[in-house]
């Protein structure tokens, strides 16, 4: 779980970074959830966004795919969703959250 200041410092690094995809009418698949989790172990923060086609809000959408990731929900701001989850691997660059 994280503290509110070390949420609201990935919610500043997340500013800076683009999505790194789209969910569609298809909705989530788990193709789709592959994908995150593998962004997810090497970036550790990222962006989707979620398009009026899918049917659903972000701020709906948010929790299902942070509970299918094993990741902590960081924010929502219109269509985008940010999300972070510690990577297990080795040899990149953690997020420093102290």
């Amino acid at each position: 779980m994280l503290t509110s200041k070390q949420r609201s410092k990935l919610r500043g690094m997340a500013n800076a970074i683009e999505p790194v995809t789209q969910v569609g009418k298809g909705g989530i698949t788990t193709n789709m959830i592959r994908t995150l989790s593998s962004a997810l172990e090497a970036r550790e923060l990222i962006k989707v966004t979620v398009l009026e086609s899918s049917g659903e809000a972000a701020k709906e959408m948010i929790n299902t795919l942070a509970n299918e990731l094993q990741a902590e929900p960081i924010q929502t701001v219109g269509s985008k969703i940010t999300l972070y989850r510690r990577s297990e691997k080795k040899g990149i660059e953690h997020i420093e959250l102290d």
